[in-house]
This record gives C-alpha cells, sequence and structure tokens, in this order.
C-alpha cells in the first residue's frame, strides 16, 4: 500500500486526472485534448477489497474491477455484498471477467461461449444487469473470441502494454501491468509519461499462433500523418529472450521478420519512438499453445 500510496501521487503531482469509467465509455469515439489515467484491477481478491478499496474511497479515485464469477465467496476472494458495495459506488465499476477464469483460450469455441454465458447469467442476478466492460483472463484471446465479444460487450482489455487512443482497437486494449515485478516507481514514471504510438492497422488480426505460422510476421502500418517512423525500436521475446527486432521500412508500413519461433505461452513485441520530445509506445502479444 506504500508504493501504491506513492504511484496515486505521482499521477497527481504530474498533473494528470482519473478517468471515470463510465466517461471513458461514453467518450471512447471522441478525440481527447488531454491524456487521463483508468486505474483497473483484476479478479476480485479479498486483499484489494481489505487494503486498496478504503484507500480509493477516501481519496475518491474512479476504477474498474474486473470480476470472475466463478470465484466469488470462496477463500481469498471478495464476496457478492462486497462487490455490491463497489457497484453502487460512485467511482466503482465493475467489469466481466468470465467465469472460470481458467485459460479460455484453451477451451474449444463452444466452451468459451458456454463460460461467457454462465457469467453473463450471473451477473445479472447478483448485480441487476451485466458488465459492458470485458476483460480477457491472462490477456489471451483469439480472432473467434475477439469476435464473439464484439458483439457482447462495449470494449475489451487485453494485457499487453500500450496507450489507448481513438485509433487502438477497442476490442484489444492495452493496459501496462503494475503489480510486484512491474511497479517499481522509476518505471511507473516513465510509463505514465508515454504517449500512444497510433498506427492505421495490425497485422496479423489473429493473436492465437498455431504450430505452422510460428512465427508470424507482424505488420504495422501507420498514418501519412506520423513523423520519425525510422526511430522506432521494436524488442520481442521470440526464441525465449528478449532482443532487439530486424525493422523492415516499406514507406509507413513497419515489417518485422522474427528471428525465432514464440515460445509457449506467449510471445510479446514492445515497440518506442522518441518523436519531437514524446516517447511514444505501443506493445502487442501472441498466444502460443503447447503442441
Amino acid at each position: 500500500m506504500d508504493v501504491f500510496d506513492q504511484q496515486m501521487k505521482i499521477i497527481t503531482e504530474l498533473g494528470y486526472k482519473f478517468y471515470n469509467p463510465k466517461k471513458f465509455l461514453e467518450e471512447f469515439d471522441r478525440p481527447k485534448k488531454e491524456k487521463k489515467i483508468l486505474i483497473t484491477i483484476d479478479d476480485g481478491f479479498k486483499s484489494f477489497y481489505n487494503e486498496a478499496w478504503p484507500y480509493l474511497k477516501k481519496n475518491q479515485i474512479p476504477f474498474i474491477l474486473f470480476v470472475s464469477t466463478e470465484p466469488v465467496g470462496k477463500n481469498g476472494y471478495m464476496t457478492w455484498d462486497e462487490i455490491k458495495e463497489i457497484a453502487n459506488s460512485n467511482i466503482g465499476f465493475i467489469g466481466h471477467h468470465s467465469h472460470t477464469h481458467k485459460y479460455l483460450i484453451d477451451m474449444s469455441n463452444s466452451e468459451f461461449i458456454k463460460d461467457i454465458k454462465i457469467s453473463t447469467k450471473i451477473f445479472k442476478e447478483k448485480l441487476g444487469y451485466v458488465p459492458q466492460i470485458f476483460s480477457y483472463p491472462f490477456g489471451e484471446y483469439s480472432l473467434f473470441m475477439k469476435n464473439y465479444i464484439s458483439e457482447n460487450f462495449k470494449v475489451a482489455f487485453g494485457q499487453h502494454s500500450g496507450v489507448i487512443d481513438i485509433n487502438k482497437d477497442r476490442f484489444e486494449l492495452p493496459r501496462f501491468p503494475i503489480n510486484e515485478k512491474y511497479g517499481e516507481l522509476g518505471r511507473f514514471k516513465s510509463l505514465i509519461n508515454y504517449f500512444p504510438l497510433e498506427y492505421k492497422s495490425l497485422e496479423p488480426q489473429e493473436k492465437k499462433i498455431e504450430k505452422n505460422d510460428n512465427p508470424p510476421s507482424l505488420v504495422v502500418e501507420f498514418f501519412n500523418e506520423q513523423q520519425n517512423i525510422n526511430n522506432i525500436n521494436c524488442y520481442s521475446n521470440d526464441g525465449g529472450n528478449w532482443k532487439k527486432s530486424n525493422l523492415i521500412f516499406k514507406k509507413n508500413k513497419l515489417i518485422i521478420n522474427f528471428e525465432d519461433k514464440f515460445l509457449p505461452r506467449r510471445g510479446r513485441i514492445n515497440c518506442s519512438l522518441y518523436d519531437n520530445g514524446k516517447w511514444r509506445w505501443f506493445g502487442t502479444q501472441f498466444v502460443v499453445k503447447k503442441n
């Protein structure tokens, strides 16, 4: 909590405002004149309710709490009464995080849909409504899963790093992970100051890698207005170790041909650009199933 307190103070000291999730949904398609910080918390652990909730309530910091319905009330998890308390506040916003919180991408398509439908039914019974913001467990999704979520929710978050802008796919939104491993204050202050690295399209759309398409070729098409594209640096963990990627530029397109196969369970790519005094960033993630 001492570190969390310092992180929240860094945000306010740098002059940033916290984004209310309701406003985030309402304003998503509108151009933004200022950067705001959206706080999200996954899983609904009891420790969040005991430790962070009183702090957030006292300081009136808005946030999204992503809840998986199956663990609710079990040892180490919040109860429905506690979740309702947050949902009924003016700062807590409940998000949909599946039923089981298992590796949904390992399920068949029908099993995945069944899991989502079960949790949707429980949310309706317990809260009286179905949350319209979704978070993929472990940040893992296939194109089929993303398409299904897009038909049933307003936005969805992954776990690849980056800054949200109006051009990002609203059903694979990035988030920076902040935890014991990645919560160091120096890093935190740096990423809070990042700007989005906007792009027009990213291929392949399928983020689930099969044996015959590992490694994939990543193609990022930028807008013509984006300057200094040749200054981009990208790093990837193909082969199991992080290394600088070899980049090919064709006008406003960036092509990355990875040297090695991505290892199970996740392939990650992060790119940064120093652009006229601003650091811009985007990341993407592939899911690699074991053979």
